[in-house]
């Protein structure tokens, strides 16, 4: 398989495995949409680590694939491309990228897709589509954007240019640069603490900053609120509190 999903500590890590540059070819994708969407509905499953391996997170597409599709073939692939992606981006628990070499094209845009992203210092990120007579497809021009903002997303579209892990984390692009040997171990431990968390209230708190910042400032706050008063019914809500007047902060246990 070219996509694995692996649990331990309620942690799925979903690890790319089709060497030598773990090239997102079709197969691929609609490989990761379907574990993505296996990680979402696991209960086991409360965080999740996306992974390429020691030497690559991913290079991209499989462009030879992509050489022999026409307009039409396109035209009916796209959809399907961008669906494979935002499975990850919406599944509802925490994601961490954990980026090794590179990640370019589809590659960067599936790390667009985490909540946060740990790269190590041998990460190199891009889209380079403009320098192949397109743009990125599987959400770059949206995600990318959103995440460092419009001009130094133009800046890395427009020229297809590759940044080094460094300057990644100076524009926002990752949040952290570890030694390369630690990326996944770090990763992984991001999410294993976040697994230990209340569930519910991490979706809705994703969800609420996900969809918010999709939408204009009331709506966004009519979200909220209804996500708050709504966590008011469950257990893990009456647990926290009951810990918090009892042992203080940050004592509850919420599995």
């Amino acid at each position: 398989m070219t996509v694995s999903l692996e649990v331990a500590e309620g942690v799925g890590t979903l690890r790319l495995d089709r060497p030598p540059m773990n090239a997102l070819d079709i197969a691929t994708q609609d490989r990761l949409k379907e574990l993505a969407e296996e990680a979402t509905r696991r209960e086991d499953v409360r965080a999740v680590v996306v992974y390429g391996g020691e030497k690559v997170f991913a290079a991209g597409a499989d462009i030879k694939e992509m050489q022999a599709m026409d307009h039409t073939a396109m035209v009916l692939r796209a959809r399907a491309l961008q669906d494979s992606f935002t499975a990850v981006a919406r599944i509802p628990k925490p994601v961490v990228a954990a980026v090794t070499g590179y990640a370019l094209g589809g590659g960067c845009e599936l790390a667009l897709c985490a909540d946060f992203r740990i790269a190590g210092e041998n990460a190199k990120l891009g889209q380079p589509e403009i320098l192949l007579g397109l743009i990125p497809g599987a959400g770059g021009t949206q995600r990318l954007a959103r995440l460092v903002g419009p001009s130094k997303a133009k800046d890395l579209i427009f020229t297809g240019r590759m940044v080094k892990a460094e300057e990644a984390r100076e524009i926002g692009l990752v949040d952290r640069v570890v030694p390369a040997d630690e990326v996944y171990t770090q990763a992984h431990a991001w999410a294993a603490k976040l697994a230990q968390g209340p569930a519910l209230a991490l979706r809705a708190a994703k969800e609420s900053i996900d969809t918010g910042l999709e939408a204009d400032i009331d709506t966004g706050l009519a979200l909220e609120r209804n996500w708050f008063a709504g966590l008011f019914a469950t257990e893990d809500r009456e647990r926290g509190m009951r810990s918090f007047v009892a042992e203080g902060p940050g004592k509850a246990k919420f599995l």
